[in-house]
């Protein structure tokens, strides 16, 4: 796994963080975040904090305890420690269990970042205008727009299936899409990034219209022939998802032998050197891209 380190603030707090490029998650210091709804800028009270709701949660029977992983983060002291870590889902379930007057505004911070999905979850609609707007304002088309979207109901209905049968772990969504990826594509999720420029920033939310429309066509077939088969489990998930992925690259080989342009680029949608630097009021530097941007909805 490799990790790009930062850190978040909250008020007067530091929140340590660490995202996998791998599963495109951010993953949020769980002690951090007790520090802020305790109010305790002392770790150690916040680490005893979490030592005894850990324990109560676990107890109960709770599942906010068993999704939160360990992984190394830094200390005040620089060295890297093994330390709690959870996403935002399971954060803003540990959340609802401590009394805090700091419960909400925390909430509401984890929104802003673009990790809130308790109210979508209730309200779905929300989060598709929140992403129509917010790509509205990024200056995408309209058209752009319909394709993402029809591309992200695409995508919904394969993870449906694969929920349905036998696909739970995050680890095994983020295998099975790189390898429907690598097959229509020719280069895996993280060599297209690359291609892009791209860091935490979403991959499908740069992509061309045309490489949406091949990643929904390799997703659709990859869902269709996984059903009249019923596919089931990791391996033979993963044999639909290469023969679904080599149905649209037969399509993309098609295409660009008839335009003689190739379909995967490494154009993206960020800001470009001049726009950042009338936004930040000074000289831009390479990499100054937001890291902030709605996950897939």
């Amino acid at each position: 796994m490799k990790n790009e380190k930062n850190l978040v603030a909250f008020e007067d707090f530091k929140i340590r963080r660490t995202y996998d490029e791998k599963k495109e998650i951010w993953y949020f210091s769980v002690v951090d975040i007790i520090a802020v709804l305790v109010q305790q800028p002392d770790h150690q009270a916040a680490r005893n904090y979490w030592k005894v709701l850990k324990s109560r949660l676990k107890k109960e029977g709770s599942e906010s305890v068993t999704k939160c992983n360990r992984l190394k983060l830094p200390a005040a002291d620089g060295k890297l420690y093994l330390t709690d870590v959870a996403d935002s889902e399971t954060l803003l379930r540990i959340i609802q269990s401590v009394p805090s007057p700091k419960a909400e505004p925390i909430k509401r911070w984890l929104a802003k970042v673009g990790y809130e999905r308790i109210r979508d979850m209730g309200d779905p609609a929300r989060s598709l205008d929140r992403a129509r707007e917010f790509w509205r304002q990024q200056g995408r088309s309209e058209k752009w727009i319909q394709q993402r979207m029809m591309g992200q109901e695409t995508r919904n209905k394969l993870t449906d299936y694969w929920q349905e049968h036998e696909i739970s772990s995050e680890a095994e969504y983020a295998i099975l899409t790189n390898i429907i990826h690598t097959e229509w594509s020719g280069v895996s999720v993280k060599t297209h990034k690359v291609l892009k420029g791209l860091q935490s920033q979403n991959l499908r939310d740069h992509m061309s219209e045309a490489e949406l429309i091949f990643t929904a066509l390799a997703e659709l077939s990859t869902r269709q022939i996984a059903e009249s088969v019923e596919a089931t489990g990791m391996r033979e998930n993963a044999e639909a998802g290469q023969q679904g992925g080599r149905i649209a690259k037969g399509a993309r080989l098609e295409l660009e032998q008839k335009t003689g342009k190739r379909v995967v680029t490494g154009e993206n949608f960020l800001p470009s050197a001049q726009s950042r630097k009338a936004l930040k009021g000074g000289s831009a530097t390479s990499g100054d891209t937001p890291d902030d941007t709605p996950e897939d909805v």
